[in-house]
């Protein structure tokens, strides 16, 4: 919810493989002025691992059909809007892919322009922006991992997080920087019925919790070895690294004897406003709502098509479907988070002294 403040590696995916660059200023005859370059800065999560996500297929076939190579940044949601909004005067992203309530953040920042893409019309009003400013393109779930293999009894609600086996085993991503960070508080103020609960629980979960991390990305890894018994993230990219990590199990905390919850938390993308490549990056992302990268959505990606009238029926469709079951889903009023959103992180800092 892909995520997540230092800058991971800037990768540029070429025809045929994925390999690190550093990207510059556009200057003179640089890649600003190049037809055939298009840039996306995104959060993480849909680019695998070894390079067999989501992200590289799609655009390794955008390449080979468009000519168009994609030069390829990623870091948190908030890190890559902050990034967007220094660049402001000199843009060197065409687009931007980040999650909510990021993507409306930078959207009231003046960073994106109106474009619907092909095939937007097929994708849910709560989706997508009224007035075409940021369209989702895969959709997803927030939700928390564990270690299956560590953990004889898994945990079922936040309280048990409280438990001192559990000390110095808890991680979270950092809220305001990571969007799967600031799901955590999203969640937590509608499991605990508010902001000040929310943040009572969250100083108590403080004495397990293992500090801050810039990516959420980042503690899958930590969790299948056993550094930590659990972190959250989102179900797409768990999911997607799930292959690798055989120890990850997704769960979604319920508070007390209540029901676990989630929320949606898709990938959203929009053309940014002075995009040094405009057509290109309209052209990228009407193909990553073309129909046969919304079906590599669930097959490739491990996560679930922003289309509507794409009916996916491989087998990670069929587990990520049985996943939600018994799961309530609950709409986030996302006008009150992004206007306040400031206001929710500064409570956030001052009741865990981060």
């Amino acid at each position: 919810m892909r995520t997540h403040a230092l800058m991971q590696p800037v990768a540029v995916l070429g025809a045929l493989s994925l390999a690190a660059v550093t990207l510059t200023a556009c200057q003179g005859s640089s890649a600003a002025s190049d037809e055939k370059v298009v840039t996306v800065y995104s959060a993480d999560g849909l680019k695998g691992e070894r390079g067999d996500g989501w992200y590289d297929k799609v655009f390794k076939d955008f390449e080979k059909e468009t000519g168009i190579k994609v030069e390829y940044v990623e870091g948190g949601s908030g890190e890559m809007v902050q990034r967007t909004v220094r660049e402001k005067s000199n843009t060197q992203a065409d687009v931007l892919v980040t999650l909510p309530p990021f993507i409306q953040q930078a959207d009231a920042k003046g960073l994106l322009t109106a474009y619907a893409p092909k095939g937007a019309d097929h994708v849910d009003t709560a989706d997508k922006a009224p007035d075409a400013k940021w369209t989702s393109v895969v959709n997803n779930y927030f939700g928390f991992i564990h270690n299956k293999k560590r953990l004889t009894t898994p945990p079922r609600t936040w309280e048990d997080l409280l438990d001192p086996a559990y000390k110095e085993k808890v991680q979270y991503s950092t809220p305001g920087v990571a969007g799967d960070g600031t799901a955590v508080l999203i969640k937590a103020m509608h499991d605990f019925g508010g902001k000040e609960p929310a943040m009572d629980y969250l100083k108590r979960l403080q004495t397990n919790n293992v500090g801050p991390s810039a990516s959420t990305g980042k503690l899958a890894p930590k969790v299948d070895k056993g550094e930590l018994l659990v972190a959250n993230g989102d179900v797409q990219m768990n999911f997607a690294q799930s292959k690798d990590m055989p120890n990850l199990a997704i769960w979604f905390p319920a508070k007390g004897d209540g029901k676990p919850t989630t929320f949606a938390l898709p990938y959203a993308a929009g053309l940014l406003a002075k995009a040094p490549h405009s057509d290109n990056g309209k052209k990228l992302l009407d193909f990553l709502l073309s129909e046969q990268a919304q079906r590599d959505v669930s097959a490739v990606g491990g996560g679930f098509a922003a289309r509507t009238d794409i009916e996916a029926a491989d087998a990670n469709a069929t587990e990520l479907k049985g996943l939600l079951e018994g799961v309530e889903v609950f709409e986030p009023d996302w006008s009150d988070i992004g206007a306040n959103l400031d206001t929710y992180i500064d409570a956030w800092k001052t009741a865990t002294g981060s």
